[in-house]
């Protein structure tokens, strides 16, 4: 039997009861279409693409990916869920810090 936990609060999940929900991100560069002239088509770029290359030999393949795309997958229990779809992008843990009184 496959055993899950909710990936946030880490209660235990059985494939075979409760409800278990999957939270699937992605991450991903935007590149808008470039509209490419004449000019742009003339133009020497030699010099900017090896300047990327000397940026990128320092980097590794991992470093790579994650610049351009990048998945994760979540399991989460009922609570967490809906904590999750109220607020997926948790603006409001920074309001909710506790202070003590100095």
């Amino acid at each position: 039997m496959i055993h899950y936990t909710c990936d946030m609060c880490s209660k235990p999940l059985l494939a075979d009861e409760d409800t278990r929900y999957v939270v699937k991100v992605e991450v991903y560069a935007a590149y808008d279409p470039m509209e490419i002239t004449d000019a742009d088509l003339a133009e020497d770029k030699s010099e900017e693409v090896q300047e990327l290359l000397e940026q990128m030999a320092d980097m590794d393949a991992e470093q790579l990916e994650d610049q351009v795309h990048k998945t994760f997958r979540f399991d989460l229990c009922p609570a967490c869920q809906a904590r999750y779809v109220q607020d997926p992008l948790s603006r409001g843990a920074n309001r909710r810090l506790p202070f003590g009184n100095n």
